[in-house]
């Protein structure tokens, strides 16, 4: 069996640009964590259950490795088909009204250059399978993002009004908190039996 921990990142920084020639994707992928969010993160790596991972994997985002530093003694492993989706805008401006409602209405729903939620699903899941391959019987940590991870968990769960379902039974009231954790073990058939929301 192998078992694999998926953490959102802790508490960002969001950093407001006013001389920046970076695009917003790459402004986005560059904030890192505030000192609560520092504080949370070593908290949440205290639980004892999150503890001797035989690999820790980030997004390539600084925010999800800020994270992952606490969960590992020397490596984090990054593998940016856990970052978040891309919205494939400029400017936050031009972010539509009721964009994120929805993106969870029609996961082929996108903007002209970003991404769907289907293509964050089908990205994540596909490294997430070539993963479950290299580390068999492992205990895997993979640090990322809520609207990925959502997408990435309606593989298996279905997303209703009172959270996500897995084998028709409630795991998660669908709040994504910063340092969200959720337990998956697979088969070794990479069939996923059994996920729980860690506190």
């Amino acid at each position: 069996m192998t078992t694999v921990y998926l953490i959102r990142h802790s508490e960002p920084l969001k950093a407001i640009n006013l001389k920046n020639s970076d695009p917003l994707q790459l402004q986005n992928e560059k904030w890192s964590l505030t000192v609560e969010g520092e504080h949370l993160a070593l908290k949440k790596s205290r639980n004892k259950e999150l503890k001797d991972f035989d690999i820790v994997i980030s997004s390539n985002y600084v925010r999800a490795i800020a994270t992952a530093k606490y969960f590992t003694s020397d490596k984090v492993y990054i593998d940016a088909s856990f970052g978040e989706r891309k919205f494939g805008i400029n400017t936050w401006d031009e972010l539509p009204i009721g964009f994120e409602k929805n993106q969870f209405a029609d996961f082929n729903y996108k903007l002209k250059d970003g991404e769907s939620l289907n293509e964050v699903m089908n990205r994540e899941y596909t490294s997430l399978m070539s993963i479950i391959d290299e580390y068999k019987d492992s205990k895997i940590l993979i640090v990322g993002h809520s609207t990925a991870f959502a997408s990435l968990l309606t593989k298996w769960c279905k997303r209703t009004e009172n959270g996500y379902k897995f084998n028709d039974k409630i795991f998660f009231n669908g709040i994504w908190n910063h340092c969200e954790t959720f337990k998956l073990e697979f088969d070794n058939n990479k069939s996923l039996i059994k996920i729980e929301n860690i506190k």
